[in-house]
């Protein structure tokens, strides 16, 4: 997953300490002039590596970043912090915008650094080692507060980085199929019985049960299928803001939708609030296939739906899976023949 290998970020009291010990060990090592120069090399260094490597650990969210983890770590990244633009007016800016800002801010930093390092060494070869003590000590102090300056944009990254870390592992590049619906009616039990799902399970960290998510293959061609309790359980009013935008970043993983209706009333919700949820779901993904299942067919088919079916009894569950794989239609890519 893009964003599972992500370091952890120092704070600027971690990389200062690291950067001025360092230094410390290799001006012990040599002497006069040469040993001042070597502690002011060695300090700027790892300063300006350490936050180069901070800002290219990230991947490009406008280049490298697929719109549906983009808009996942949007909705997670509920941090909001004012970031000032230079005229007095800091504007609150949250989510992968502050994260975008804050990274940019360290990269900056790691400019200062050589930039620091560049002036401070021309100095120090055109002195005597007293004066050239003071130049360094300097340089130090200045380091110091370059780093420091972006101790809450290093913070920020770093809770970012724990918080986006454990996303759930989906291909966003697989062609996709959703299951939604109210609890109950069958959706587990569907991923599950078509896929070798059983233990496929993580969390988003906005919601407190695990998703679901299987695979399977036909010609060839490796679909997801994915359940995501927490999302598309209820109905929009009763998702929180995050949650709204997680469905938001739904649309662009999914490729089809199946929403599956307990006629038998079984699942505990009347069979009017699943068709309103299923409305809700429709009206969501207007751009995606949305295919309505009357799920526990052996039981009851008291409802107007594209598709009847009983995963416990496996009635037409093959028939709704080549449905969705119809209303697909995945064209793989294929290499130029010339």
């Amino acid at each position: 997953m893009i964003f599972e290998d992500l370091p952890t970020t120092p704070t600027s009291e971690e990389l200062i300490d690291k950067a001025f010990s360092r230094a410390a060990r290799s001006g012990n090592a040599k002497s006069g002039l040469e040993a001042q120069q070597s502690m002011l090399q060695t300090a700027a260094n790892i300063m300006s590596d350490n936050l180069e490597n901070v800002v290219t650990a990230w991947p490009d969210f406008e280049y490298d970043v697929d719109p549906f983890y983009y808009e996942l770590a949007d909705a997670i990244l509920d941090v909001s912090i004012a970031h000032s633009d230079g005229s007095g007016d800091d504007e609150p800016t949250t989510g992968v915008d502050a994260l975008r800002q804050s990274l940019s801010q360290v990269s900056w930093a790691g400019r200062k650094t050589r930039e620091i390092h560049e002036e401070y060494q021309s100095r120090l070869r055109k002195t005597d080692i007293d004066t050239a003590r003071k130049h360094r000590q300097q340089a130090f102090a200045r380091l110091a507060d370059i780093v420091e300056q972006v101790d809450e944009h290093l913070r920020l990254i770093n809770d970012a980085r724990n918080e986006l870390r454990d996303l759930p592992e989906i291909n966003a590049d697989e062609p996709t199929i959703v299951v939604a619906g109210y609890p109950n009616v069958g959706k587990s039990s569907l991923v599950n019985d078509v896929t070798n799902a059983r233990g496929e399970t993580d969390s988003y960290p906005f919601t407190t049960t695990g998703i679901g998510l299987g695979h399977f293959e036909r010609d060839h061609i490796r679909y997801q299928i994915v359940d995501t309790p927490g999302l598309l359980d209820r109905p929009p009013q009763e998702r929180n803001e995050i949650e709204s935008q997680a469905v938001s970043a739904l649309e662009h993983l999914a490729d089809c939708v199946l929403v599956l209706l307990d006629p038998s009333g079984e699942c505990g919700y009347p069979i009017e609030s699943q068709l309103e949820l299923r409305d809700a779901i429709e009206d969501q993904f207007e751009n995606v296939p949305v295919l309505t299942i009357g799920n526990k067919a052996d039981r009851s088919r008291d409802v107007e739906a594209e598709y009847y079916m009983s995963v416990e009894t496996g009635e037409n569950v093959e028939t709704v899976l080549e449905a969705a794989i119809e209303a697909i239609s995945y064209e793989p890519e294929l290499p130029f023949d010339g």
